[in-house]
């Protein structure tokens, strides 16, 4: 199957469009996302996070640095992010409830981020605002990765660094086929039972589905004007993270 150019949820027709089914999607699931979320990956998602902190340790050891978390969901690697910046580290999403349950999470834990809403899309950021920036598996639902990459680019400072960490396709026939089983069939079914949102957990497998290949989102990076992209597979390439700086 071809990548799409953006995400394209069932019934849509144009970027607005798919931008308003995405956002009212996570409204309705916010309340039940973080247990669904690591019931469906048996929690495996923690290690994930693990390696994208590890990737980005030299840019949050900066007391000055500014990272931004984007499309932050319910704020778990917002949370890790804070733990082990010296620097200032904001979190962003276009999904208000997303916001309201990460603003909840964040002050149990005794943090104190900086929370804004905001489409991907579109920051309302100057440009060369931010050393870094984080998404995890968020950038899958942009409307358009060419175009939002540019943006993410716009708000960069030259040398700051783009993470995007995204469930990928795995190379090896014996987990692309248990994994492609996983996520047709167990997935959605699963996810329904506990969250209630049978379109939500049809959509996921689909967007997974038609997301770009590593090599090609790689590709999109360096077009976008990144320099030094690079990714690498996580879990037999059930999940891939992707670095590169702005040049």
């Amino acid at each position: 199957m071809k990548a799409a150019a953006g995400t394209t949820p069932a019934g849509t027709a144009s970027e607005d469009q798919a931008s308003r089914w995405v956002q009212r999607m996570f409204a309705g699931i916010a309340p039940r996302y973080d247990f669904v979320n690591h019931l469906l990956s048996f929690n495996i998602d923690r290690g994930w996070r693990k390696v994208l902190m590890q990737r980005l340790a030299p840019v949050l050891a900066k007391p000055d640095a500014k990272v931004l978390d984007l499309c932050c969901g319910t704020g778990d690697v917002l949370l890790d992010l804070q733990a082990i910046s010296s620097g200032r580290v904001m979190g962003a999403d276009f999904c208000h409830p997303m916001l309201v349950s990460a603003q909840a999470k964040t002050q149990r834990k005794g943090f104190t981020a900086p929370l804004f809403e905001a489409d991907a899309m579109q920051l309302p950021l100057r440009d060369g605002a931010l050393d870094a920036i984080s998404i995890s598996f968020g950038f899958r639902n942009l409307v358009n990765y060419e175009a939002g990459l540019r943006e993410l680019y716009r708000v960069l400072t030259p040398g700051g660094v783009l993470a995007i960490l995204e469930f990928s396709h795995p190379p090896g026939m014996l987990m692309r086929t248990a994994y492609g089983l996983y996520s047709r069939v167990m997935l959605p079914a699963i996810g329904t039972l506990v969250s209630g949102s049978r379109e939500a957990y049809a959509y996921l497998p689909d967007s997974i589905r038609r997301f770009p290949r590593p090599g090609e989102l790689q590709q999109m990076m360096a077009a976008a004007g990144f320099t030094n992209a690079g990714y690498e597979l996580l879990t037999s390439g059930i999940a891939a993270l992707h670095v590169a700086q702005a040049a």
